[in-house]
């Protein structure tokens, strides 16, 4: 199959209120499309086709048809095919997927891949029930009620806890973790924000219980955001002399969908999850231990726990301890308690992930792959995680339904 190469990268500051600011989704995709273009440092002219990755923006903002905003980012776009694709959470990392795969079939040489939602349209109490579409929402909603994915993800803690013997206070360290990895991240949504452990371990009028075991600081943002990519095939590099060895390439990737209610998966083990990581692996003839760093999806904090384990990160069981070890922190920020040497460190989330960088849904998987993209080609700041060669990006929709991991590298 043909390589794919990111040639460029952008994304938004998600601490932004499009609202406010009296803009629409039209020019989040614009936005972050154009700044993608610029990065990339090609005319938009060789673009062949674009993907837009977006959840749900009928309801949050009467909008859909969303390919034809790709058009204008720049008049030489107008006429390319594009597509939007939908999988709840994982919809960003299925619009990089689809433009990965028409380049590795060889359709397409170059493509532009944006992420966009746009949530702060409404009161959290009907953002809540919008995002229940993703779960199985006229069999979960009389079950669960409003607020339906905190206490889908509270039943997952809880199972966890109950099965392995897990502390409240273990989930806990993931919420400091980002927290204070997005202080390190300019364009965070939360970068101005101080959680200490101690707040983010008890329950208090800062932090109230929102789904026992979890608290608001276990809880991602609601976000207003977009990202873009220019994703080209191996040919078109050598056809403008760029050098391979040094643009991150796409070196596996999984991709699978369990059932959409969760009482029909096999939580916390989620085994389907766990395929599309093992594909992934199996694909780059990689293992867990040969990544420098990781973005996953921790939509709530015991979900980062759940998945250092899908992805064989840690045995299963083990997922709190590793979170308390500092390995996956970075070593900028990590907390005096979990000084020491580990077997071995895996930054995750180094930019704040969803809780502290934010999650405007649809974003979120093309967001974790331009933060990649940042850490690959030494462009993170801060953040940085030196001589990264190796990375993983991990988004899921729903209750662990759908599951994309994607690993990418450079020579």
């Amino acid at each position: 199959m043909e390589p794919v190469y990111i040639l460029g990268g952008s994304r938004t500051d998600f601490k932004r209120n499009l609202k406010k600011e009296g803009k629409t989704i039209r020019h989040l995709i614009v936005e972050a499309g154009r700044k993608a273009l610029e990065d990339a440092k090609i005319d938009a002219g060789e673009i062949q086709a674009g993907a837009v990755g977006n959840f749900n923006s009928g309801q949050f903002t009467k909008q859909l048809q969303l390919g034809a905003f790709i058009p204008e980012i720049d008049e030489k776009l107008r006429g390319i095919p594009t597509m939007h694709t939908e999988a709840a959470c994982a919809s960003g990392a299925l619009s990089v997927l689809l433009g990965a795969q028409w380049i590795m079939g060889g359709l397409y040489d170059a493509v532009l891949v944006v992420g966009a939602e746009q949530q702060k349209t409404m009161s959290s109490l009907d953002g809540s029930d919008v995002l229940g579409a993703a779960a199985d929402y006229h069999n979960e909603k009389p079950e669960y009620g409003d607020f339906m994915f905190p206490k889908l993800f509270g039943k997952i803690a809880q199972i966890y806890i109950d099965k392995y013997g897990a502390k409240e206070a273990d989930l806990a360290t993931v919420a400091w973790k980002n927290y204070a990895h997005a202080k390190l991240n300019p364009l965070a949504q939360m970068r101005d924000a101080d959680l200490t452990l101690d707040c983010a371990s008890q329950v208090s009028d800062k932090n109230p219980s929102v789904a026992p075991p979890l608290k608001v600081s276990d809880c991602s943002q609601i976000t207003d955001g977009s990202a873009g990519l220019v994703l080209v095939s191996g040919k078109y590099l050598d056809k403008i002399g760029r050098d391979k060895k040094t643009t991150p390439r796409l070196l596996g990737f999984g991709h699978t969908t369990d059932y959409l209610p969760l009482d029909k998966k096999d939580a916390p083990t989620f085994s389907i999850a766990r395929k599309a990581a093992e594909h992934a692996f199996g694909m780059a003839n990689l293992k867990p231990r040969d990544i420098q760093g990781a973005d996953v999806h921790d939509c709530f904090s015991v979900t980062e726990v759940v998945v250092y384990e899908i992805l064989g990160l840690t045995e299963p069981g083990k997922g709190a301890e590793l979170a308390k070890s500092g390995a996956t922190t970075l070593p900028q920020v990590r907390n005096e308690k979990m000084k020491g040497k580990f077997a071995f460190e895996i930054p995750v989330n180094p930019g704040g992930g969803l809780i502290g960088d934010g999650h405007p849904v649809g974003a979120t998987g093309v967001r974790q792959v331009v933060e990649a993209y940042q850490h690959l080609t030494d462009q993170a700041g801060a953040r940085q995680i030196p001589n990264a060669k190796r990375y993983l990006t991990f988004n899921m929709g729903g209750s662990l339904t759908t599951s994309v991991a994607m690993l990418w590298g450079r020579d």
